[in-house]
């Protein structure tokens, strides 16, 4: 698996640095990507947070979200797959900061 990042160049909605995607480079899922995680900067400027792929409903007029990777066992599972897009944005950004200088 390959985590790409794509940057948010136009800076809306504040606090989200780039979006990130995963792609599959072996077994069943070959070929395949899942979208939808963001990189966001923390609330208060300490750290980053990576948001999951959701789809928003609405019940009674109030907007929820329904997550769509989820653990099947390992709840520190999605631990696993936030860290590694973190070093992957780490890296990316650490590359872009060496290009503009």
């Amino acid at each position: 698996m390959v985590v790409k990042i794509t940057p948010n160049d136009k800076g809306n909605p504040v606090g989200k640095l780039d979006d990130a995607e995963l792609h599959f480079t072996d077994g069943a899922l070959e070929g395949l990507k899942l979208i939808g995680f963001s990189i966001w900067e923390r609330r208060g400027g300490n750290g980053r947070n990576v948001t999951f792929p959701a789809r928003q409903y609405a019940v009674n007029g109030e907007r929820r979200s329904f997550a769509l990777l989820r653990p099947i066992t390992d709840v520190h599972a999605q631990e696993r797959i936030r860290d590694l897009i973190l070093e992957a944005y780490a890296e990316f950004d650490q590359g872009a900061a060496v290009q503009s200088a």
